[in-house]
């Protein structure tokens, strides 16, 4: 078969598979894993004497490494150089020794050992960064040790992809390939940091000067193979020159773009290595073998699990953090593909145990996100301290919380939360704020501010904090995910409470509506309007009509600023036209007309006015439906034009 049909194929199902698998929620890896089983040489062998998908692929791993190097910081691993080089590498430093034994108990060399340690040592950090972030927990104590050890497995990486092809070489040859190894890459970083360090940043402005999209695109494919190409002349992999390119870069002011440019043909590439990381398995195999993978998985589960909850106790952390942080990173990850890959063609370890660690990978990072969703109640059921934390968090926020009513619940208490509470206290308007970063707490409460430590979408945490006597709540962070959570829970406890959202964009915003937000504020939008109002004030354009476009197209957008109370005041500024929507409140005496009725049986939101709210017994809801059934004393704000304002008004009343 040619070639292009071929890679049309590949294209083709690997396409269809990540929309399916991506609409079930579930990583992409694991689609392109599932094309490679099924065009592979184990089932249809639809790839037969074709290696391009394996040259390509290959490429998939230089770009891989090169986005791991861009995203090396010195200043963040000085951060976390306790977590990183403390936790991080005794994790793997364990995990090596301890398969190392076992294999050297099932007749196995230590260098299939050293190199299956390797494989089995990683965690998958797309897959768990991802989680953190939709569950708000990278700041978090577990948070923090699990991207600790995830950075110090992918720098594990670039040492064991020198080390592993090494292995299949005699034991004569082995330490002089690995002294001479270890030579030719100090001295490639000796040369690439002093050389290439004082000349990276003064070529990429110069290629930045042209102000070409593709000149930019081209320098950088010529910078990462170039670098992967002199690392393979030196007998070292290409992925490491890969990752002394990217940690160039990322020194320089240029890394977002390039981070940017790069990332299609990263993901692309990358995806084909993972359909030759397919084709690998053997199923049949696997299933005759079915016993020996599940042995497998759960060896896995069980060493790293006890592996890392060991060390995070050593390292001072509570039993509730050490137990997540082992339940988050006991799965296997893709650099684990990517060492298994080396250690196929090495020839280290026999087809039949390949197979087995091959599938357990491949279901470990299946099992991963479920075993972050049920990990807060399986710690829940085991540590009992959990419980008193937990009740002392909850404590302490009831005790803040307990004084007030009919005060603002601030979810998020970064820079747009701490903005919010300065105009709260400003107008003397009380306040709570909850924030998942001990460090905003620790400064935030040295400095007087009313903020605990406490997730906001928990509905323990939502009553603590009073939610349910609030007047209302705030969401300042951005992510839809965990807003929605929080949303149904506000819902369930107080139905009333209204509820403010922040967002990047009003892509959400009808999503977010939807479940329950009373206002959705869309950065770009404000952002756009201020722009256009100093925009039209400079062109010339009268402030009053500048003000006035402003008004209308947040009254078009946001339904509590739609409309006026209308007075004698409001002559001034042109506001009487009578065409101009307005707002009035009419209040249901006993006798009123509309008492016992609903609002679809009136049929006051079908024409030219709207009820936008009801208060009732001091408690405004602002989305009645058509079924709101009006009560006596109920306060209904109509919103209309004045002649249609009366009508309305009439109907409800007098019938």
């Amino acid at each position: 078969m040619e070639s292009l049909p071929i890679i049309l194929l590949l294209l083709g199902a690997s396409v269809a598979s990540v929309i399916v698998f991506r609409r079930l929620n579930l990583p992409p890896i694991l689609g392109y894993l599932l094309v490679g089983v099924v065009v592979g040489p184990h089932a249809l062998d639809l790839t037969r004497g074709f290696a391009g998908v394996e040259y390509l692929a290959e490429f998939g791993i230089v770009f891989l490494m090169f986005s791991i190097g861009l995203e090396f910081s010195l200043a963040r691993l000085v951060a976390m150089k306790r977590i990183v080089f403390g936790l991080g590498s005794l994790q793997v430093l364990a995990t090596l020794v301890g398969t190392v034994a076992v294999a050297e108990g099932f007749g196995l060399s230590w260098q299939s050992g050293v190199a299956l340690g390797g494989v089995l040592a990683m965690s998958s950090t797309a897959v768990l960064t991802k989680l953190l972030s939709e569950r708000l927990e990278l700041d978090a104590p577990h948070g923090r040790e699990v991207v600790g050890v995830l950075l110090f497995q992918d720098l594990a990486v670039v040492p064991l992809l020198v080390v592993i092809p090494a292995f299949s070489q005699t034991p004569e040859r082995l330490a002089f390939m690995l002294a001479v190894a270890v030579i030719k890459a100090i001295g490639m970083l000796l040369v690439v940091f002093f050389v290439g360090s004082r000349l990276m940043s003064k070529w990429f402005f110069i290629v930045a000067r042209g102000k070409s999209a593709e000149l930019f695109m081209l320098n950088v494919l010529l910078i990462t193979l170039g670098l992967a190409w002199l690392t393979g002349e030196a007998g070292l992999s290409l992925a490491l020159g890969a990752f002394l390119a990217g940690m160039l870069i990322s020194e320089t002011e240029y890394r977002h773009q390039v981070e940017e440019d790069i990332k299609p043909f990263r993901d692309v590439l990358l995806g084909l290595f993972f359909v030759t990381v397919g084709m690998m398995l053997d199923v049949p195999l696997v299933v005759h073998h079915a016993l020996l993978v599940l042995a497998v998985l759960l060896a896995l589960f069980a060493a790293k699990s006890v592996i890392v909850f060991s060390l995070s106790r050593l390292f001072g952390s509570f039993t509730g953090a050490a137990m997540r942080s082992a339940l988050w990173l006991c799965a296997g990850g893709e650099f684990g593909f990517v060492l298994l890959s080396e250690v196929r063609r090495a020839g280290l370890l026999p087809p039949l145990v390949l197979q087995a660690v091959l599938a357990a990978l491949v279901l470990s990072i299946l099992l991963a996100p479920i075993i972050v969703h049920f990990s807060d109640r399986i710690v829940l059921r085991f540590a009992a301290s959990e419980w008193l934390m937990r009740s002392m968090q909850l404590t302490n926020l009831a005790a803040r919380a307990m004084s007030t009513e009919k005060h603002a619940v601030i979810c998020g208490f970064g820079r747009t939360g701490q903005h919010l509470a300065r105009f709260l206290a400003q107008e003397d308007v009380s306040y709570v704020a909850l924030d998942l970063d001990p460090d905003h707490v620790r400064a935030a409460t040295a400095a007087g501010e009313n903020v605990v430590y406490g997730d906001a979408t928990r509905r323990e945490t939502l009553l603590a904090a009073g939610a349910t006597r609030a007047s209302v709540l705030v969401v300042t962070f951005i992510d839809t995910r965990a807003t929605e959570r929080l949303l149904r829970q506000v819902r369930d406890l107080s139905p009333s409470l209204p509820v403010v959202v922040r967002s990047v964009d009003d892509k959400d915003f009808d999503r977010l509506q939807r479940a329950g937000a009373a206002e959705v504020v869309p950065e770009t939008m404000e952002a756009a309007m201020m722009v256009a109002s100093h925009a039209l004030i400079h062109a010339g354009v009268p402030i009053n009509r500048v003000l006035k476009r402003i008004r209308q197209t947040r009254a078009a957008r946001y339904r509590t600023m739609r409309g006026f109370f209308h007075g004698d005041s409001d002559l001034d500024d042109g506001a009487h036209d009578a065409d101009e929507p307005r707002l009035r409140s009419i209040s249901l005496g006993d006798d009123a007309y509309a008492i016992g009725k609903t609002l679809n049986e009136l049929e006051l939101d079908s024409g030219s006015v709207e009820v936008t709210s009801i208060r009732r017994r001091n408690i405004k809801t602002l989305e009645p439906t058509a079924r709101t059934r009006f009560e006596a004393g109920d306060v209904v704000v109509l919103l209309g034009a004045p002649g249609a304002l009366a009508a309305a008004e009439g109907r409800l009343l007098k019938g």
